[in-house]
């Protein structure tokens, strides 16, 4: 069900164009900086409840849940401090990583509204007939949210942070034993794909504890 590492990453290196030499496995070796593999966190950073979210962004469930669930849970209990809600990314291909990649571009302040925008139009930019036409895509979005493509650039032939990512997202699959996304976990319980009524009916449950 995953992609290994060095597919992950051997087909990044591809699509974007970067030298052999940049690629060589001397990466393999260098330290991540802790905000390189954290999940990003929106909401009240000590609310009684945290939500983890489980998603890819090349996954039709997740565009899905955020279109039809998380739109509507954003303003009722994130806007409003009631929780804590964590993206952990999934990689299932490398069109993922890539849009995970350009989505952290942005920096934390912007994530949430690239991924927003990840989501809407992933039937658009995923869709492309080669992985170079997805990068442009995917730039394009980007340049939608005012990222500069020097600035992308960057971001997309980050191979440091790119192994960082999916080394990252492996252990936490394993140490989580998720197996498809979207998954949640609500103060640490796991649960499926739900509706806005039953994701409702466990936020309230566990704020009323």
């Amino acid at each position: 069900m995953m992609m290994k590492l060095a597919g992950l990453l051997g087909a990044l290196t591809l699509s974007i164009g970067l030298a052999a030499a940049v690629v060589a496995l001397f990466f393999l070796d260098a330290a991540p900086t802790p905000t390189l593999t954290a999940n990003m966190v929106t909401g009240n950073l000590v609310a009684k409840v945290t939500v983890v979210e489980y998603a890819s962004f090349t996954c039709p469930h997740c565009a899905r849940f955020h279109a039809e669930v998380f739109s509507k849970i954003k303003p009722e209990y994130i806007d409003t401090g009631l929780i804590r809600f964590e993206y952990s990314e999934v990689y299932f291909d490398r069109f993922g990583l890539w849009a995970a990649m350009l989505a952290r571009c942005g920096g934390e302040m912007r994530y949430f509204g690239i991924s927003d925008v990840l989501f809407e139009k992933q039937t658009e930019w995923a869709a492309a007939e080669t992985p170079a036409q997805v990068v442009e895509n995917l730039k394009t979005i980007g340049r939608s949210v005012g990222l500069e493509d020097a600035a992308m650039d960057i971001c997309l032939k980050d191979q440091v942070m790119a192994e960082a990512l999916v080394a990252q997202f492996e252990t936490n699959m394993a140490r989580d034993m998720v197996e498809g996304t979207p998954t949640f976990f609500i103060n640490g319980v796991m649960h499926s794909n739900r509706s806005y009524e039953e994701m409702k009916a466990l936020l309230d449950a566990e704020l009323a504890k």
